[in-house]
């Protein structure tokens, strides 16, 4: 007789686990997540987004959670909680299930003999880890990891696969990386001679620092973080990072920031705690942002922020016709600011 592993909660169970107000039937019991829309009597679902309210009172999850003010749309059990997506989040960790590391070092990986691997850690098969780099307890490494000279591997670390650190990386501890990460690569220092026997030519500079990475970080698939020029490039603890996100050399960025996909940080820009880049957004280097500070998609940062709160850039999307004719416009606006300013003057003189 095969016994069933996945796992099942009540709804109280739920509720004392996480500090939730149940409603209704205290003994549903549910063995997994959907949407409102698709999730069946065994599944929780959850209502964060006033849009999707509509969906709440045809919903056929057996437990939804809600906030107090939309329990009475709510066909079936509940649970009410101040935040739904949270409470969700929290609530939805419970049904992962990845995949177990095998401990050990896999036969085809390729360990340098000054490297030191902890027992208890996962290196999966065709990882490289060179001389003097340290992998800590549980830490895993999946395939075709590479590991640079000098470089750790903070303990409880996943690397996903293909996750490189390319020299004088140290992540902390509970690091999370994705498949494609490049971290410790060169950063873009360049110096240009004019002068000289030969042609005009750049000259690169040496990047001679590393990079740190604090404890609980998250970093998505194929974003690189370039390593300093002289002192470290910074992440401090629980940064996350969406993927293919560019973070230049010695950027520093304040604990608990988040970034969504495709942001960019030039160099040596500081980034507060707290903070939220939105996708496709850039800072330009030399810049502090303050802690607290949320930049919206697709805005370019071009002078320092001091005090927290949100900041946008760009032109709203609208119909290519009137978008054209703004355009247009856009490049006689000094022009109409000048007429304009003499009017004015004109009219105060009369």
């Amino acid at each position: 007789m095969t016994v069933s592993t996945t796992p099942s909660y009540t709804l109280a169970e739920l509720a004392e686990r996480f500090g939730l107000v149940p409603h209704g039937d205290a003994s549903v019991r549910v063995d997994g997540v959907g949407t409102l829309a698709a999730a069946g009597p065994s599944q929780l679902s959850f209502l964060a987004n006033s849009k999707y309210t509509a969906k709440l009172a045809a919903s056929g999850a057996g437990i939804v959670v809600v906030r107090a003010e939309n329990l009475s749309e709510c066909p079936g059990a509940a649970l009410v909680a101040a935040d739904p997506y949270l409470a969700y989040a929290k609530i939805a960790a419970l049904f992962e299930r990845l995949p177990s590391a095998p401990v050990g070092i896999h036969p085809s990986a390729v360990v340098a003999p000054t490297a030191r691997v902890s027992q208890s850690a996962s290196i999966g098969p065709c990882c490289v880890i060179g001389d003097d780099a340290m992998i800590g307890d549980g830490a895993v490494l999946g395939p075709h990891c590479i590991i640079g000279d000098g470089c750790t591997v903070g303990a409880h670390s996943r690397l996903v696969a293909r996750v490189t650190l390319v020299v004088r990386v140290t992540l902390g501890q509970r690091v999370l990386i994705h498949p494609g990460a490049v971290i410790g690569s060169d950063g873009f220092g360049l110096a240009f001679d004019r002068g000289g026997p030969g042609p005009a030519h750049w000259v690169k500079m040496p990047q001679l620092g590393g990079v740190r990475i604090g404890d609980d970080c998250e970093i998505g698939a194929n974003t690189t973080i370039d390593r300093g020029a002289l002192e470290d490039t910074v992440l401090e603890e629980d940064v996350r990072l969406d993927n293919q996100i560019q973070i230049a050399h010695n950027v520093h960025v304040g604990a608990h920031t988040a970034m969504a996909g495709c942001a960019a940080v030039a160099g040596s820009a500081k980034i507060g705690r707290y903070c939220m880049i939105g996708g496709n957004a850039g800072v330009l280097g030399h810049l502090e942002l303050a802690d607290r500070v949320t930049i919206t998609a697709k805005s370019l940062v071009t002078h320092s922020i001091h005090e927290p709160g949100e900041y946008s850039s760009g032109v709203p999307l609208q119909e290519s016709r009137p978008w054209r004719k703004n355009a247009a416009r856009f490049k006689h606006l000094d022009a109409y600011a000048r007429r304009l300013a003499a009017l004015e003057k004109d009219k105060n003189h009369e």
